[in-house]
C-alpha cells in the first residue's frame, strides 16, 4: 500500500450537502429514539457532547439521523482533520480492506507500516536519525513514549505541566492535570509523576516565556533533581487545558534545558500534529526539536492510529518485544494515514489552516471588541478558543461557556468545550470546510453573544 492510491470512492464529500440545515428540533425524533437505546446498552460514563446520532459526514458538515445538517467545528475532536469522508482516505481504506484487515505487524507484517513510520520520520521536526513505533490511540502512544524514555535514561521520574492532558489509562490520567471528570474516583495513579507551572499569558499577567521556563525549571530541579528526571511531557499547546499557547520562548527553554541535563524532551502532539496548527506540527513554529513526538488523532482520517516518533538511539532503547500490541499499526488504519498524508500536501491543507485562523480570528475578536464576557480569542491554525469570564474580570464563567455551546448546538453548530475551569468554547473545524460555512457557524455564535443576557 502507498500513499498515492486515487482509486474512485463510492463516497465523497461532494455528496454530503455543504449547507447547514434543520429539518427537526435538535435532537429530533430519531436522535431521541437511539438516545433511549444507548441509555440502556452503553456505560454511563460514556456521554457525548451532543443528543443528536450521525448518518453521514464530509467537508464541513455533519448530517444526523433525523436529516438536519450541523455545521462541524468539532471535527470528532481534532480527529478528521482532512474532512470525515476524504476521498483519498475512502479509497485507500477501501482497497486494503478488500485485500486483509489484519495480520499482526509483530507476526507477519506488512508495508503499510513501514511506510507510515518512514513518513513521520520524515514529517516531524528534526533531519537526524528517527524510529517510529505504532499503536492504538493517543493515550498509549504516550505511555509508550515515557516508557521508551525510561529505558533509554534509566531513570524512573517524569514532569508534566500544569492544566496539562495526556489521556485516560492510569499512567497518563496521573499525568492529566485535572481531576473532572477524568481522574476522579479513579486512583490510585501511577507514581513518579511530578507537575511544574506552565505559561498561561491570559492568566500569568504576561510573563516573558523565558522567564516562565525558568520558573518551571526551578520547580523540577527542587521537587525532583535531573538526575532523577527521565523525561518532560509537555503539549506545545494544550488541548483539554484550555488551548493554551505558552509565551514565546517557553518551550525552546525547555527543551534547551533538557537536551543540557540528559532529560527526554517530549512533545504530545496528538490534538497539535498533522497541519493542526497551521504548521505540520506545532513545535516547528519556534524551530522545538523534541526527542521524541507523540501524535494521533489527525493522523488517520478518522482510523484509529498513533504513534511515537523519535531519536534513532533513544527509540531503539526498548528491547526486542517491548513495544508493540495487537492492534498496533492496523493495516487499515495505516493505509488511511498514507491518505490522510497525502491529502495534506497536495491540498495544501497546512496553508489552509492558516486561511482559517485568519477568518476566525477576525470574526471572534470583533465579537471580543464589543463584550466583556470575553476574556481571551487565540489559538493557531484550525485550532482556536475563546475563554469566557465574568464581565470585566478574569473570573471564569463555565455556566455562560456551557450556554453557548448548548445555543449553538441547538442552532446546528457543533462547537466544543474545555479548560481547566470549564469556560473555553474550542473549535476545530476540519481543514476541509469551506469558508461559507464557517461564516454561517460564526453568525450564530454573534447572534448568540449579542442574544439579551
Amino acid at each position: 500500500m502507498t500513499a498515492t492510491t486515487t482509486k474512485p470512492t463510492t463516497l465523497t464529500t461532494q455528496e454530503v450537502p455543504q449547507r447547514r440545515l434543520l429539518v427537526t428540533e435538535i435532537p429530533g425524533p430519531e436522535s431521541r429514539r437511539l438516545m433511549a437505546r444507548k441509555s440502556t446498552a452503553v456505560a454511563a460514563g460514556v456521554a457525548t457532547t451532543m443528543p443528536v446520532f450521525a448518518a453521514r459526514a464530509g467537508g464541513g458538515i455533519v448530517v444526523d439521523v433525523d436529516g438536519n445538517q450541523l455545521v462541524d467545528l468539532g471535527s470528532g475532536i481534532a480527529v478528521t482533520t482532512v474532512g470525515a469522508s476524504a476521498p483519498r482516505v475512502v479509497a485507500a481504506v477501501q482497497e486494503q480492506v478488500a485485500a486483509f484487515t489484519h495480520t499482526c505487524f509483530m507476526v507477519t507484517p506488512y508495508e503499510g507500516y513501514v511506510a507510515v513510520a518512514e513518513a513521520l520520520n520524515r514529517l516531524t521536526p528534526g533531519d537526524h536519525a528517527k524510529r517510529t513505533a505504532l499503536f492504538n490511540s493517543g493515550a498509549e502512544a504516550v505511555e509508550n513514549a515515557v516508557k521508551v524514555a525510561r529505558s533509554h535514561t534509566g531513570r524512573q521520574a517524569v514532569a508534566v505541566f500544569d492544566h496539562a492532558y495526556h489521556g485516560r489509562t492510569n499512567l497518563t490520567m496521573a499525568m492529566t492535570a485535572r481531576n473532572m471528570p477524568y481522574k476522579h474516583g479513579f486512583g490510585p495513579f501511577a507514581s513518579e509523576v511530578y507537575r511544574a507551572p506552565l505559561s498561561y499569558p491570559f492568566r500569568d499577567g504576561g510573563t516573558d516565556g523565558v522567564v516562565a521556563a525558568l520558573r518551571a525549571i526551578d520547580v523540577i530541579e527542587k521537587q525532583v533533581g535531573a538526575t532523577n528526571l527521565a523525561a518532560v511531557v509537555i503539549e506545545p499547546i494544550q488541548g483539554e487545558g484550555g488551548f493554551i499557547e505558552p509565551a514565546t520562548g517557553f518551550l525552546p527553554t525547555i527543551a534547551t534545558w533538557c537536551r543540557d541535563n540528559g532529560v527526554v524532551f517530549i512533545a504530545d502532539e496528538v490534538q497539535t500534529g498533522f497541519a493542526r496548527t497551521g504548521d505540520w506540527f506545532a513545535c516547528d513554529r519556534e524551530g522545538v526539536v523534541p526527542d521524541l513526538i507523540v501524535t494521533a488523532k489527525g493522523i488517520a482520517g478518522g482510523l484509529p492510529l498513533s504513534a511515537v516518533t523519535g531519536r534513532a538511539e533513544i527509540m531503539d532503547a526498548a528491547h526486542a518485544g517491548g513495544l508493540g500490541g495487537t492492534y498496533g499499526g492496523n493495516p487499515l488504519a495505516c493505509a488511511a494515514a498514507l491518505a490522510a498524508i497525502e491529502t495534506i500536501e497536495a491540498e495544501g491543507l497546512v496553508q489552509r489552516a492558516r486561511d482559517i485562523e485568519t477568518l476566525m480570528l477576525d470574526r471572534l475578536r470583533r465579537i471580543e471588541a464589543r463584550d466583556a464576557r470575553v476574556g481571551d480569542v487565540r489559538g493557531r491554525g484550525a485550532m482556536i478558543a475563546v475563554e469566557l469570564v465574568q464581565a470585566g474580570t478574569d473570573v471564569p464563567n463555565p455556566e455562560l461557556t456551557k450556554a453557548v455551546a448548548a445555543a449553538a448546538h441547538r442552532q446546528g453548530v457543533i462547537v466544543l468545550t474545555c479548560g481547566t475551569y470549564g469556560n473555553v468554547l474550542r473549535f476545530l473545524p476540519p481543514l476541509s470546510i469551506s469558508d461559507k460555512l464557517l461564516h454561517v457557524a460564526l453568525d450564530v455564535l454573534d447572534t448568540i453573544f449579542e442574544a439579551p443576557r
